[in-house]
């Protein structure tokens, strides 16, 4: 736990970063820039038309490559990308392309680059850890989506005021310097990472041994009950039932990404004001994502542990839709922020009990793939209903519907472990469960 999964929190923090500060970006770029809300909605979301495309191949390769060489793939060109984004003008001069189609055409570039590394990452745990372990790793690890708002908002906000800096504006700088810890990782991730148990060297013997017998016992029960090949798992009803679960999720997750800003802004506030205040509910999910995926390996339950805080999401969702105080506002977005960020790693606990080897690298690509589709019609949708009615509150309480029928899913598919997780590891070994 220590030498993997602090490392690739960092990884995801500058991943998801990188994926949605967009959203503060709009604050002044959409300005300068000319974008209308659909404009910019229907920007910001393309990026997951590509990423759904490469989401499955790029898993595979990983899969066939290791996750050393392919996570450091990833990381180099999604940095050089996304720091390109500051340079839309420019890139729109040279090229005669309009400033609208730059935008697209980058973001869709984005999203190939950045295809592969959240369910890459979440197969690589499940090449480490037992299942027993996953609930508290994953929800460890995924600490880096709400991590990545409370440290992003306010930075971006700061960013921002560097308008006129070298001659560029604020949201171009903004986009250029948190796109450079990016490459510089990639060149880190290839010395850093170990693709499986039996070549860390940094483990004892006994370590790894008993570490390789644990995995391979589990993939053997897995295998016992179903053996699914790469085809089958594409088109079985439990992963496509999960991907629509997350479908919810994600449509809530990036609602907040994209838009939390711009609601905020409406209060008022000043940039640096707004990034503040939007860390607030992102650290609300921090908190919710350890503690919720703790509580789940301790009570060996998954199914109700994910039902319960998608509906919290739901319902806090719709309540923020119709509710205009602002304070009460970002308090009913904070309890949505336990339920949209407390799920996840019960939610990424769930596929590793049923999937190994390619069929699990490919499950785990296809869910969060077809997932990642609401990332493009959520801010699409969003933008056209704010363009159309001149209010965000039509558009979340669309995103909120679709979270209440998610929630009815998961209570369906959301099932919990079919075999026994009990920790077995020898007392010179063992790993304590709290």
């Amino acid at each position: 736990m220590l030498r993997i999964v602090p490392f690739l929190i960092v990884c995801y923090i500058i991943s998801y970063l990188d994926r949605v500060n967009v959203g503060f970006a709009a604050l002044t770029m959409n300005a300068d820039l000319g974008f209308s809300a659909a404009v910019y909605g229907f920007g910001a979301g393309v990026f997951f038309l590509t990423y759904f495309l490469f989401e499955v191949p790029s898993n595979l390769m990983l899969h066939r490559f290791g996750a050393r060489r392919w996570i450091a793939r990833i990381m180099l060109t999604w940095g050089i990308l996304s720091g390109a984004m500051g340079f839309i003008p420019q890139i729109s001069a040279a090229t005669g392309l309009s400033n609208e189609n730059v935008f697209y055409t980058i973001r869709l570039l984005l999203g190939a680059a950045e295809a592969g590394f959240f369910p890459g990452v979440i197969y690589y745990l499940t090449l480490w850890f037992p299942g027993a372990y996953r609930g508290r790793v994953v929800g460890y690890f995924m600490t880096a989506l709400p991590l990545a708002s409370v440290i992003g908002a306010p930075l971006s906000g700061w960013l921002l005021g560097l308008d006129g800096w070298h001659g560029l504006r604020g949201w171009q700088w903004m986009f250029i310097i948190e796109a450079i810890p990016a490459v510089l990782l990639a060149a880190v991730v290839l010395f850093y990472l170990t693709d499986r148990p039996n070549q860390a060297a940094w483990l004892s013997g006994p370590e790894r041994q008993w570490l390789a017998d644990r995995l391979a016992r589990e993939e053997r029960d897995r295998t016992a009950v179903a053996r699914h090949s790469v085809l089958q798992t594409l088109i079985n009803p439990i992963v496509l039932g999960l991907g629509f679960v997350y479908f919810g999720v994600v449509a809530m997750n990036y609602t907040v990404g994209f838009f939390l800003p711009s609601i905020i802004r409406e209060f008022g506030l000043t940039n640096l004001q707004t990034g503040f205040v939007a860390a607030i509910p992102s650290l609300v999910g921090a908190i919710s994502m350890v503690v919720w995926g703790r509580r789940s390996d301790r009570k060996r339950e998954r199914r109700w542990h994910l039902v319960f805080p998608v509906a919290v999401g739901a319902v806090s969702f719709a309540a923020a839709a119709v509710i205009q105080d602002p304070v009460l506002k970002i308090l009913c977005f904070s309890i949505a922020a336990f339920g949209i960020y407390g799920c996840q790693p019960v939610f990424w606990a769930l596929p590793g009990n049923f999937l190994s080897g390619a069929s699990a690298a490919a499950g785990i690509a296809i869910i969060n793939s077809l997932a990642n589709l609401s990332g493009f019609t959520g801010p699409y949708v969003m933008g056209w209903v704010k363009t159309q009615t001149g209010s965000f509150t039509g558009g979340l309480l669309i995103v909120a519907a679709t979270a209440g029928l998610a929630t009815l899913v998961a209570a369906v598919v959301g099932r919990g472990p079919r075999r026994d997780d009990r920790d077995e590891a020898p007392d010179a070994v063992r790993a304590p469960a709290e």
